[in-house]
């Protein structure tokens, strides 16, 4: 998937989540992050450096797990570690070591990756991608293939890491629940293109979203509609009021002309909500 006019800042210190679906973009805006994809304008700077120009530079304080992570499975995760660490620079045993720790593997280290499940290949790829002592670390799909377990595992490691180690983190992910428990910060691109940027709190900004239950959901939008009380309707079950209108108002409208009158409550938005909004081409 091309990527289109991708205008993309991520704020030191915070945990940022590139959001969209399979093929939205996503992975080919990483790996020109990573110096993997030529972009064909534009330019892509990371720690102040031009990835295009002074790639190594730029790249010297990130570390990544980008796509499939490929491990030799007839090696140790630790031997592992070690020859991959040549691709980042000289790493000492101590390091290696402190990394196992931080990602979760110590015990296991100096088993052969073929033994090991899918969440500690998962881990071993998080633990290569902590040995240069990185500042920013790119998370491309973390938790991808992972069972509920493991998820949450994923996250409270990536949470530890960027609580402890103040590392900024940016993570690409279809998965919404992870991204509302771990970003703050998000971006969504659709397409190719960025359709929205900002805080999670302001994409779960409600809009006065009220579930209505009465016996006839027709007749009471009808009601109400002629009353000049409501602005919206939808999916048979939702009312958003007009300005200056409260539930207890409705309640009195409604009862007031004998509708049968069941629940009434305000819905807080939420991001698979706002996410399926800007999917269908609106807010």
């Amino acid at each position: 998937m091309a990527v289109e006019d991708l205008d993309l800042q991520v704020p030191h210190g915070d945990i940022f989540g590139l959001l969209g679906h399979n093929g939205a973009g996503k992975s080919t805006a990483i790996g020109m992050m990573l110096g993997q994809v030529w972009p064909t304008r534009g330019e892509i700077k990371i720690c102040g450096y031009d990835v295009t120009r002074v790639r190594q530079k730029a790249l010297q304080k990130v570390g990544a797990i980008f796509e499939s992570p490929v491990f030799y499975d007839f090696l140790s995760g630790w031997k592992n570690l070690e020859i991959l660490s040549h691709y980042s620079g000289p790493t000492t045993k101590s390091r290696i070591s402190e990394v196992v720790e931080w990602v979760g593997l110590t015990g296991r280290e100096h088993s052969k990756v073929r033994t090991y499940s899918h969440g500690m290949r998962a881990r071993l790829a998080l633990a290569q991608a902590l040995l240069p002592k990185p500042e920013l670390l790119i998370l491309d799909e973390p938790s991808d293939g992972l069972d509920p377990e493991g998820i949450h595992e994923m996250r409270q490691t990536i949470l530890r890491l960027h609580r402890e180690l103040g590392l900024t983190i940016l993570l690409s992910s279809h998965l919404l629940n992870e991204v509302e428990q771990l970003c703050t910060r998000i971006a969504v691109m659709n397409q190719g293109k960025k359709v929205f940027e900002g805080k999670i709190a302001e994409a779960k900004q409600p809009k006065n979203w009220v579930r209505l239950q009465v016996g006839n959901f027709v007749d009471a939008v009808n009601l109400l509609r002629g009353s000049r009380m409501i602005d919206e309707d939808r999916d048979g079950k939702f009312i958003t009021l007009a300005d200056r209108v409260t539930t207890d108002q409705i309640v009195k409208c409604l009862v007031g002309q004998g509708m049968p009158l069941f629940e009434i409550a305000h819905v807080e938005q939420t991001l698979e909500d706002f996410y399926l909004s800007l999917m269908k081409g609106g807010r």
